[in-house]
């Protein structure tokens, strides 16, 4: 019998497959063998609604970004971003704001 991966949602153990499908009975998370292949090949960073970012893309705020000296207001549009590795994985220069590394989960792709 092969050996299942575990829950990527709780980290159970006790996964199942059903049809195509793997299954926790813990949490009720269902995911596909092939997703969880293609995130494993594909480190690659991605915005709040789960677009491909590529250096060089124009991106914009989705919240207000409160930092030491101000604030990077909801919709403030980035141009040229850098994608780096890290916790930021965004580098990018905000016009009034200077130099910034933000977070890939507040942008959107514009």
């Amino acid at each position: 019998m092969s050996e299942l991966p575990n829950c990527p949602q709780c980290d159970s153990e006790f996964t199942y497959e059903d049809g195509p499908l793997l299954v926790c009975p813990n949490c009720g998370h269902e995911w596909s063998q092939a997703d969880e292949a293609a995130a494993a090949d594909n480190d690659a960073t991605r915005d709040a609604n789960g677009n491909l970012l590529q250096t060089g893309d124009t991106v914009v705020v989705i919240k207000d970004l409160k930092f030491k000296g101000g604030v990077v207001k909801g919709g403030t549009k980035v141009k040229n971003i850098r994608i780096v590795e890290g916790d930021h994985d965004i580098d990018c220069k905000i016009d009034g704001i200077g130099a910034m590394a933000l977070k890939s989960e507040f942008v959107k792709k514009a």
